[in-house]
């Protein structure tokens, strides 16, 4: 690879990382408009209905403005869920360990496909890309395994040491399918491969029938 490819790939993880940034800023920003325009309107029509329906003295329109009320209400907590969804800054404010494990407990509450996470570490000083990218394709790779392998387990690792900064280590024991097969090459591998790219990490990837899939992912400290 020569110093303008070289460049080119730098330049090109930049603009992704840039991207992700971009995509997550934009999302706080429709769920606080959401919040601070479109819900405090929510709030006054349904102050104007409770105060129509104290006002109002006939019995079936009193019932129809009870109606409009009530899904005036069950659409203002419903705005109020979304906005706290594209507000929440969770993965900033959570250690990388703390997100993953967050992400087993969930899937192991459905008892569908047991989930084991180890990691070497207490605290990683990640930044929010790295932290997104680890985290979404933990998610990835789990929805794929159970939707289409059939797994009993899942082996999450994730280590540091001297020589790299993270491994990220995703392992199933479901029937698995040839890497070879173009189909199998879906959406959700390609989803991967990208957002490891993103930060400049090494990924391999290795499935065979009968015999489970496995996910490595490392990203090596700069010299």
């Amino acid at each position: 690879m020569n110093e303008i490819e070289i460049k080119n790939e730098v330049h090109q993880r930049e603009l992704l990382a840039t991207q992700l940034e971009i995509q997550q800023a934009t999302m706080q920003q429709i769920g606080r408009e959401l919040h601070d325009n479109i819900g405090q309107k929510l709030t006054l029509v349904s102050l104007y209905t409770q105060q129509l329906l104290y006002e109002n003295k006939v019995p079936e329109v009193s019932e129809r403005i009870d109606q409009v009320s009530q899904i005036i209400n069950q659409s203002l907590q419903d705005l109020r869920s979304l906005s706290k969804t594209l507000t929440d800054d969770n993965i900033n404010q959570k250690e990388i360990v703390t997100l993953i494990q967050e992400e087993v407990d969930n899937t192991n509450a459905f008892k569908r496909c047991h989930v084991t996470f180890e990691h070497n570490f207490k605290q990683l000083d990640l930044g929010f890309v790295h932290k997104n990218v680890l985290l979404r394709i933990t998610q990835e790779f789990i929805q794929n395994s159970i939707k289409h392998s059939g797994c009993k387990n899942i082996f999450i690792k994730l280590n540091t040491s001297e020589e790299i900064l993270w491994e990220l280590d995703l392992r199933d024991d479901g029937t698995g399918f040839d890497s070879n097969d173009i189909k199998s090459n879906g959406i959700g591998l390609t989803n991967m491969k990208n957002r490891a790219a993103i930060i400049g990490a090494d990924f391999s990837f290795e499935s065979r029938k009968n015999e489970g899939t496995t996910l490595n992912i490392i990203l090596k400290k700069q010299p």
